[in-house]
């Protein structure tokens, strides 16, 4: 497999994706649920298509999993995992904070990772391996030591009104603990705000593998240390993350872990 010529084409891919996004975004146009507050847009269809038909001009016989249209073909044993729209909400609402994600993975392996913000341009990649870049320069995550001196990023589910307790919970514990939290609705951006040192961490629970898949390898090849809640190995099909920049992880896993445990407890008092 030629990874570079891989990510030739998953960068034009997004750049595409991306011309699409710009050209409705601040318009009103058709927005339909997939659920009570998960939407679908024009946009997200329009780039999801430009997307996938840009990829099978040159690899027609690779395996595609995108978020609006599931997954088709397959001849090799890679697969490309897309989302069109990594943001949507913000995208209905005129928020620039959204991306496309591309991710080439092969087994439990993700090869490399495109992320594009159509807005501010920013553009970041990793090969696996090869570290990751932002514009084409080499990015890292920070070397803060603490939870206190950290600035968290966060994502609620769609389903929050499911389980709004243990999210809301954990939400409490880490707050008081660290600097600060914020809450960008864009899991592949937060993914990559760790990776070049903007946030610290960053946790989230029922994302999808477009979601993630793209954005993990670009924060791994940072330096970030990533996990599910209970530092278990992450992989794409699993529906919780945390992402850290290392030094503050066990205090990460110990605070969504009191979360948990501290939240029967107090609904008891």
């Amino acid at each position: 497999m030629d990874v570079d010529r891989a990510q030739r084409v998953a960068i034009k891919a997004a750049y595409k994706g991306a011309e699409e996004i710009r050209r409705h975004f601040g318009k009103i146009g058709e927005v339909d649920k997939k659920g009570p507050i998960d939407l679908v847009t024009t946009a997200d269809r329009d780039s999801e298509k430009q997307i996938i038909a840009t990829i099978r001009e040159v690899f027609p016989g690779h395996a595609i999993m995108a978020e609006e249209s599931g997954r088709h073909g397959g001849e090799t044993d890679v697969l490309w995992v897309i989302d069109p729209l990594d943001g949507t909400t913000n995208f209905a609402h005129g928020v620039p904070i959204f991306a496309v994600s591309i991710a080439l993975c092969s087994g439990d392996r993700t090869l490399l990772g495109v992320i594009l913000n159509p807005v501010s341009g920013e553009l970041f990649s990793a090969i696996e391996g090869r570290g990751a870049l932002l514009n084409g320069k080499p990015v890292s995550v920070t070397k803060t030591a603490s939870v206190a001196e950290s600035l968290l990023v966060t994502g609620f589910s769609y389903r929050i009104a499911e389980d709004a307790g243990h999210a809301v919970r954990r939400f409490e514990r880490c707050l008081r603990a660290s600097r600060g939290i914020r809450r960008l609705g864009a899991a592949a951006l937060d993914l990559c705000f760790v990776a070049c040192g903007r946030f610290d961490a960053f946790w989230e629970k029922d994302l999808k593998p477009w979601d993630t898949a793209a954005g993990v390898l670009v924060a791994g090849e940072a330096g970030a240390r990533i996990s599910t809640y209970d530092g278990s190995p992450f992989r794409n099909d699993i529906p919780e993350i945390l992402a850290t920049n290392g030094m503050v992880h066990d205090e990460m896993i110990g605070l969504l872990r009191l979360a948990e445990s501290g939240f029967a407890a107090d609904e008891r008092r």
